[in-house]
């Protein structure tokens, strides 16, 4: 998981960027829509919007954009979307997950098998990856929030099975279905979360390195800039002097 998620992380700090801010926020404000037009359109009694305000706050979202997406889930002219998953397999045989978001969903599976074609991969079927992961709920602060000992007892104490703890990050795992109680709980300790979202967690990782990697990380930059495309997840792991080259 470790490659994947310095990837994520390479992700944010390049959605300062202009044009990679205005997708994330176009992902963002869809997923809150979502959220909030398959429950209550309030927060308070809909987990699901919970945690995607939460997540868009954490990628400091302006509030009128959180609102315009909310009041969007009542237009009678807004667009239905579709949650679809694929699964396919990457260069040196790791496996990816793609959660995505569509209103139309030939559209969305013909560019998304597009990518995987030009970048080394091939889509499978349904279920052909996802037995390689577990789904649990994912929970990020940074790492100046707490000491170790502090965040993993407060953790365990909100109900966390894992806590995996770095100068940078400490990353918070439970299980899916206590993911709202958990991040409740440890906000009221220590803030709002840098991230607070359910993800495809890999059992195991792949190595991958040099020309591999790059490989490997031209094909997740190509998923995460579809616009149908709202969350990729994949088994690989890549050492810190390589990612860095590629974040350069």
């Amino acid at each position: 998981m470790a490659g994947h998620s310095k990837w994520a992380n390479i992700q944010h700090r390049k959605g300062r960027q202009d044009a990679k801010r205005s997708k994330m926020f176009s992902k963002l404000s869809k997923e809150i829509t979502v959220a909030a037009k398959m429950g209550a359109p309030d927060p308070e009694f809909n987990p699901r919007l919970r945690l995607a305000i939460q997540a868009a706050k954490a990628q400091s979202m302006p509030k009128d954009n959180i609102d315009r997406a909310i009041k969007k889930s009542t237009a009678a002219d807004e667009a239905s979307f579709e949650e679809i998953r694929y699964e396919g397999f990457g260069p040196s045989g790791i496996g990816v997950i793609v959660e995505a978001l569509t209103d139309n969903r030939n559209r969305a599976a013909s560019d998304i098998r597009t990518i995987f074609s030009k970048n080394g991969g091939n889509m499978g079927e349904t279920g052909s990856v996802s037995f390689m992961f577990d789904l649990v709920g994912y929970i990020e602060y940074r790492g100046d929030v707490a000491s170790e000992d502090d965040m993993l007892e407060a953790a365990i104490e909100a109900g966390a099975d894992d806590v995996q703890s770095s100068e940078e990050s400490h990353d918070i795992y439970c299980a899916f279905d206590q993911l709202a109680d958990v991040a409740s709980a440890l906000e009221k300790t220590f803030g709002e979360p840098q991230t607070a979202k359910p993800i495809w967690k890999p059992q195991n990782t792949i190595n991958v390195e040099g020309d591999k990697a790059d490989s490997v990380m031209k094909l997740m930059n190509a998923l995460d800039d579809c616009d149908d495309v709202q969350n990729v997840y994949a088994n690989f792991e890549i050492s810190d002097e390589d990612m860095e080259r590629l974040a350069g």
